[in-house]
């Protein structure tokens, strides 16, 4: 069953002279359970396409349904079945932890006690700090914070923006790790995130760039269509190495990764090749290998092309 459908959303904002078309003809499918992922930079459409599916933006194209209610004419509907996290810690930072949660679960008609069997092994964690206010709270917590309210209605649907933004690595392992439990309870999940490793830890991605959709695939599945051989090479002048790599005629890209540069090879071109040209270039403490492909290089590469 799909859950979360979108047929040729489309979002611009400012007047006709100087428009900017935030989605463009965004369309995607989301099963129910499904833990699935919106993959993209800053400014690429992620914000607005959670907006128009959690109700709180009218798109101006296309149509989109969530859990069987339209977007538009179903808003009512929609608001009491999704949970959403906005990227931007937005709770009452004056209110207690507690407090913030009991007001939350009032809006939706419920109470703590109600569907705290849903939340408990994320407010667990929090609870011994419940009386401290929501603005005292570490990224990590507030982060929990935020989690457990956008749950504590028990919705079938939760929509996490950037919710590991600005958030330490442990914390954010964590948070993972509690989406997949929350998988378990059979809600379907759509999380957007700029981490491109992230995307490995979906069940399917959407890649998103400058609101177009780039690709839509499993993370293998994304990985498995990166046709070209990908090298990582680095010397002792990693700046005159990028320049350098930029010139040889069998690249077919050449870019910055950690410590390492990447090199799309053209067909036709070998990684003995490579190599001769960096030595020609006089370059020393040279390492070159062949290199398996992940997200962020196919994310490039699909960029590239567009």
């Amino acid at each position: 069953m799909k859950t979360v459908i979108a047929e040729n959303i489309v979002k611009k904002y400012g007047d006709k002279k100087a428009e900017i078309e935030a989605l463009k003809k965004v369309s995607f499918d989301v099963e129910q359970g499904e833990l699935f992922g919106i993959i993209g930079p800053d400014g690429a459409g992620k914000t607005s396409l959670f907006r128009i599916l959690t109700t709180l933006l009218l798109p101006d194209g296309g149509v989109a349904s969530v859990d069987g209610f339209d977007v538009v004419k179903d808003f009512k509907s929609i608001r009491q079945r999704v949970g959403y996290m906005p990227g931007r810690f937005s709770l009452y930072q004056d209110l207690t932890v507690a407090e913030n949660l009991a007001f939350f679960a009032t809006i939706f008609n419920t109470s703590i006690n109600e569907n705290y069997d849903l939340i408990k092994d994320i407010y667990s964690q929090i609870e011994p700090f419940k009386d401290r206010r929501a603005g005292k709270l570490s990224g990590g917590m507030k982060q929990k914070l935020a989690l457990s309210c956008a749950l504590i209605h028990r919705p079938s649907v939760l929509f996490l923006d950037e919710p590991t933004t600005g958030v330490d690595a442990v914390s954010r392992k964590e948070f993972w790790d509690m989406l997949k439990d929350l998988k378990r309870e059979g809600i379907t999940i759509l999380v957007s995130t700029p981490y491109m490793d992230e995307a490995s830890l979906c069940d399917r991605v959407a890649l998103i760039q400058t609101g177009e959709i780039l690709s839509i695939d499993t993370p293998a599945g994304i990985v498995a269509n990166f046709r070209n051989q990908l090298l990582s090479a680095r010397s002792a002048n990693m700046l005159s190495l990028l320049k350098d790599l930029k010139q040889f005629d069998g690249a077919e890209d050449v870019y910055a990764f950690g410590e390492y540069h990447h090199l799309v090879l053209k067909e036709g071109f070998s990684i003995a090749q490579v190599e001769a040209f960096i030595l020609s270039k006089n370059h020393t403490q040279m390492d070159v290998k062949t290199v398996t492909p992940v997200i962020e290089d196919c994310f490039i590469s699909l960029m590239k092309a567009s």
